[in-house]
């Protein structure tokens, strides 16, 4: 891609220990390899990143991405989020571009990685950018997990939400103590967020030091901190949608369809 080629790109992935649904879920084994392994190895298969890096701040998930031949940064335990822990070592970096992938990502495709830079490509301006994916399954849009968001014209993002954006107010009803689609009405086209980010090096720097704000707080969506200070985030399609694992269903999922 000429993006890649013209500019200096490192990928960083976040990995902690710490999750209220699935502690320890870096190393969770995936058919006699941990988790953080995979996800290091794919984002690795793409031949224009300059340095890809794990930032954590445990030793036994460095332990585990040396063992497979990647590269592994210490990060300070007082990182409240993966995005402090990507800018720790972004700060380190020469890179013009910094690639956030999440560690809970072992189905990860190298193409995504094409997608979200495009944006990046046709504007020398752009700071932010993610991904979003066609939503199929009817229950995601009502999971609360699963991060939706709705763009402009311009494919750009103007709201994250764990609630079903945009609101289909004469499609959608309350049935058992849920929501639901109405029989037979007419369903708009749903966009789940993907958790890759790129970034302005300078940028990340920047916005890594802003305090939480009051959206970011209610829907406990980091991005939004961006959004709040009119920050543009590109937030182009693609058809390369993977599976996060925050549970332990979710974990099950990626290992059926991962199996050899």
């Amino acid at each position: 891609m000429e993006v890649l080629r013209a500019v200096n790109v490192a990928a960083v992935i976040p990995a902690r220990w710490a999750s209220a649904r699935l502690p320890g879920k870096p190393l969770a084994d995936i058919h006699g390899k941990p988790m953080i392994a995979h996800v290091y190895e794919r984002v690795a298969r793409h031949a224009g990143l300059r340095a890809v890096i794990v930032a954590t701040d445990d030793e036994r998930i460095a332990a585990a991405v040396r063992a497979v031949g990647g590269r592994a940064a210490m990060t300070s335990p007082s990182c409240a989020s993966g995005t402090d822990r990507v800018a720790e070592v972004a700060a380190g970096l020469d890179a013009e571009l910094i690639v956030n992938v999440q560690g809970d990502e072992p189905l990860f495709d190298a193409r995504m990685l094409d997608d979200a830079l495009a944006p990046f490509a046709r504007d020398p301006q752009l700071r932010f950018g993610t991904l979003r994916a066609a939503i199929a399954d009817d229950a995601e849009v009502f999971d609360p997990n699963c991060v939706k968001v709705v763009v402009d014209a311009a494919g750009c993002a103007i709201y994250f939400s764990r609630a079903p954006i945009p609101y289909a107010r004469d499609a959608i009803e309350t049935r058992d103590g849920g929501l639901a689609f109405r029989a037979g009405a007419a369903r708009p086209a749903f966009w789940k967020h993907l958790g890759l980010y790129v970034y302005r090096r300078d940028f990340l720097l920047e916005y890594a030091s802003w305090p939480p704000s009051p959206l970011e707080r209610i829907e406990k969506l980091e991005q939004l901190r961006a959004l709040e200070r009119g920050v543009k985030i590109a937030c182009p399609p693609t058809p390369h949608a993977t599976i996060s694992v925050d549970t332990p269903a979710d974990l099950e999922a990626v290992r059926r369809l991962m199996a050899p």
